[in-house]
């Protein structure tokens, strides 16, 4: 967008993206998620940066941004459209008149091919990790199930993180916006096969 400067990733997890936008763009960038171990690794990655630990559907920060972002799938962690629709109401109170809003979906219902995937392996330094995952669907609720088998200095131990978010249709997600006060539009391959919407202020 042509003129921004301030930019809000709202699910900013570690900061990767606003530690982009800030070294290569120049953008002043704040970050907002629900997790301080996160919020924690933002911060050293970005210490020039604004971070808040809030619920995306709940915040409240007293300034207004030219673009509001929320990308890989986060929106999806609220589960029911009724904490989407409030998101996008707080998205809309912190957009600058003429800012967009850029928002990465999860999956739609239907979409997710439910049951195990084969293992993913990584190595480096000596350390080996090898990740499987699973996907259930419960109605309009999926749960991605990710387990981990981590060797390390003739140790092995094991991990497992369940994330579970919800399905919601692109017609759905494009009525929350407009309940809001936001106009969307919608891209159904965007970044990285999810889709993609962007919203502007009626």
């Amino acid at each position: 967008m042509p003129g921004a400067r301030r930019v809000l990733d709202v699910g900013c997890g570690t900061g990767e993206h606003l530690k982009h936008l800030r070294a290569a763009h120049g953008f002043e960038v704040d970050g907002l998620d629900l997790d301080a171990g996160l919020l924690a690794v933002a911060r050293r990655k970005v210490p020039d940066a604004r971070f808040f630990e809030a619920d995306m559907s709940s915040f409240r920060l007293g300034r207004c941004y030219d673009v509001i972002m929320c990308l890989f799938s986060s929106i999806g962690y609220l589960r029911s459209l009724d904490r989407v629709t409030a998101a996008f109401g707080c998205f809309r109170e912190h957009l600058g008149t003429s800012g967009v809003v850029i928002v990465e979906p999860w999956f739609a219902p239907g979409a997710l091919r439910v049951g195990s995937s084969d293992a993913k392996r990584a190595e480096r330094g000596g350390l080996r990790v090898e990740r499987t995952s699973e996907v259930q669907v419960e109605g309009r609720l999926s749960r991605v199930i990710f387990a981990y088998r981590i060797e390390d200095a003739g140790e092995t131990r094991y991990a497992r993180e369940v994330h579970e978010l919800g399905l919601f249709t692109p017609a759905e997600l494009l009525a929350s916006f407009q309940v809001s006060g936001l106009t969307a539009s919608y891209d159904p391959e965007g970044l990285t096969g999810r889709g993609l919407y962007v919203a502007r202020i009626d």
